[in-house]
C-alpha cells in the first residue's frame, strides 16, 4: 500500500472514531428529547440501517439474495447484538460520565477485546501474539482514561 493511501486509510478510521463520539453525543441528547434510551437506541439503528441499505442498494457487488446462502455461521449474524448492546450502554452512561470517559473506557475494552482475539485467534481471525509492546500500548490506552476523568 503506497504511503498516501496508508495515510489516508489512518484518517478514514480517525474519522470514523470522531464519528462514534458524534453519534453517542447525539444519541444521549435524543434521549434526553424522548425520555428513553431504548427508543434513542431504536431510532439510532433505523437511521443506520435506511443508510446502509441506500448505500448497499447503490454500491456494486452482489444483491443480498446473491450473496445470502446460508454458508455463514450462526455467530456471524449476531453482530448487531452487540452492536445494540454497544449503543445502549453508551447511551445511558455519556450523560453519567461524560463522553471522553465514557469512550475512552469503550477504547480500552475494544483494545483488551482485541488483543484478546488477535492473541487466541478466536473466530477464525489470524492469530497474533499480545506481545509486551502491545500490551504495553492497552496499558497506556488504560493510563489514557484515568487521566481524562482527572
Amino acid at each position: 500500500m503506497s504511503p498516501h493511501v496508508l495515510t489516508l486509510s489512518y484518517l478514514l478510521v480517525v474519522l470514523a472514531g470522531a464519528s462514534v463520539a458524534l453519534q453517542q453525543v447525539l444519541n444521549a441528547n435524543l434521549r434526553a428529547h424522548l425520555g428513553s434510551p431504548w427508543w434513542a437506541g431504536s431510532v439510532s439503528y433505523l437511521v443506520g440501517l435506511v443508510a446502509m441499505l441506500a448505500v448497499a442498494l447503490v454500491a456494486p457487488g452482489p444483491r443480498f439474495t446473491e450473496s445470502f446462502t446460508g454458508t455463514a455461521p450462526w455467530t456471524s449474524w449476531t453482530g448487531g447484538l452487540f452492536g445494540a448492546l454497544f449503543i445502549g450502554i453508551a447511551i445511558l452512561m455519556v450523560p453519567r460520565l461524560g463522553a471522553a470517559t465514557t469512550l475512552a473506557l469503550i477504547v480500552v475494552g475494544q483494545m483488551i477485546g482485541s488483543l484478546a482475539f488477535d492473541h487466541f485467534g478466536i473466530l477464525g481471525i489470524p492469530q497474533q501474539p499480545a506481545t509486551a509492546i502491545r500490551m504495553a500500548g492497552a496499558a497506556c490506552l488504560i493510563l489514557g482514561v484515568v487521566l481524562i476523568r482527572a
